[in-house]
């Protein structure tokens, strides 16, 4: 598969291609010529008109952001998320350096208990599962200063206490900042969590780690890179920790690490690969037995159904990923995180989207906004689905999803022929930190 480094006419000739179609089938299923469909994957002829852009991309049933090649753009000011000065104070702490504190004559900084810490560690990551990243950067703002200091200077526990906390906030922020489309400082906050994890005395947070720094490679178009980790992490903690006899936590992260083994797979168009590490995940979730949450992984049979319906979706095999879907008890869904539901719903939309079902996606969209707000509203690929199937709807769009494409401020309310720029109201609060 092509990366954000290739040119898009190379990823409209990839998914042609693997299509089964002609440059002459492709061009007169959208109404081009043949020589304009050349031009294109040559290179020759930019894509620059994002309308262009979806109408290949329903012609390839693929979503937008697959032709793309990339995650989309975060638009900054969209109400109740981040802002650039707030993912700017989380840049700045990321870049300053505490510890150094006594050769940079700055103050020194008091240490909190890690006790202390801990609890806000653990609040941070409550938040995060509840969606509510918004609530989630803020107190990144505060950890990433405060951490550091308690691993140099430990208050009621140990410099290796403090490390794995440390570990776990960069994790929180590179997960964070991904999905917000801050793809550099993503990779920048998962390097800082595998450091401070191996300063650590759990290898399992070292394994995690691995994870958030595979999922910075994807969103950065690194999909063979972040394939290869993967694998490489699995491998070496299964072996490490003794397979069959392995803990329910251990073989919790081992499946973790399998699966964003899998997606990296997918993206890079192998789906062998992909199929045998989704089967591989398969048998640790058997193993386990159940749905469950070591290490904030969310590891279970259902997980792995999760993943393999995405999978679908990323190698352009939309109505395969709806039949996953379907295979899911929606008990065990609903037992599942609420960022884990509303993702699942997201995917479930693109799958959608890839099919020509604009009214089935919008009823996946607007259930993810439902479970998780701010998984739809604060993160640049939900923004850019709502664009797509409000291009592509034949008609007034479903009042759900009208209601919720003017709250995001989606414009060409209606698709084509549809009425247009609908007022924008303000996005409805998110809960309040006492609902968390």
């Amino acid at each position: 598969m092509e990366s954000e480094t290739q040119p898009m006419g190379r990823r409209v000739a990839y998914w042609r291609q693997r299509r089964g179609m002609s440059q002459q089938v492709f061009a007169d299923r959208i109404g081009k010529s043949k020589s304009w469909v050349d031009k294109i994957e040559r290179g020759v002829r930019r894509l620059d008109k994002y309308s262009v852009i979806t109408e290949l991309a329903e012609a390839l049933s693929i979503d937008a952001g697959q032709l793309l090649g990339r995650e989309p753009k975060r638009r900054p000011g969209l109400g109740g998320c981040l802002d650039q000065v707030e993912v700017e104070s989380i840049r700045q702490s990321l870049e300053r350096y505490e510890r150094l504190g006594r050769f940079l004559e700055a103050a020194p900084i008091e240490s909190t208990p890690i006790p202390e810490l801990r609890g806000s560690v653990n609040y941070c990551w409550l938040a995060f599962e509840k969606g509510h990243y918004p609530v989630v950067a803020r107190s990144l703002i505060q950890l990433l200063r405060d951490t550091p200091v308690a691993e140099d200077r430990p208050v009621g526990g140990t410099s290796a206490d403090a490390a794995e906390l440390m570990t776990q906030v960069y994790q929180i922020a590179s997960t964070v900042l991904r999905k917000l489309g801050e793809a550099q400082l993503a990779w920048l906050a998962a390097d800082r969590a595998i450091s401070a994890a191996n300063r650590g005395n759990d290898p399992l947070l070292a394994g995690i780690a691995t994870t958030r720094v595979s999922n910075a490679l994807r969103a950065l178009g690194r999909h063979q890179a972040a394939l290869d980790l993967n694998v490489q992490v699995a491998h070496g903690l299964i072996s490490e920790t003794g397979g069959e006899n392995s803990t329910p936590a251990q073989i919790s992260v081992y499946g973790a690490l399998l699966l964003q083994g899998a997606m990296a797979a997918a993206l890079a168009g192998d789906s062998t690969t992909s199929e045998d590490l989704l089967d591989s995940a398969s048998r640790a979730a058997n193993i386990l037995g159940r749905d469950a949450n070591y290490y904030y992984t969310s590891f279970g049979p259902t997980n792995v159904l999760l993943h393999r319906a995405a999978a679908f979706v990323e190698l352009g095999e939309g109505s395969d990923a709806l039949a996953v879907h379907d295979r899911i008890p929606p008990a065990a869904l609903a037992d599942l995180v609420a960022e884990r539901r509303a993702h699942h719903h997201l995917d479930m939309t693109r799958a959608c989207v890839q099919v020509g079902d604009m009214e089935r996606a919008s009823r996946h969209l607007v259930t993810a906004d439902r479970h998780a707000p701010a998984e739809v509203r604060c993160r640049p690929v939900a923004i850019e689905l709502i664009d797509q199937i409000l291009h592509r709807t034949k008609g007034e769009p479903a009042q759900d999803l009208r209601r919720l494409a003017e709250e995001v401020g989606a414009l060409n309310l209606g698709g084509p022929g549809g009425p247009q720029a609908a007022a924008i109201r303000p996005v409805r609060p998110l809960a309040a930190l006492s609902d968390l």
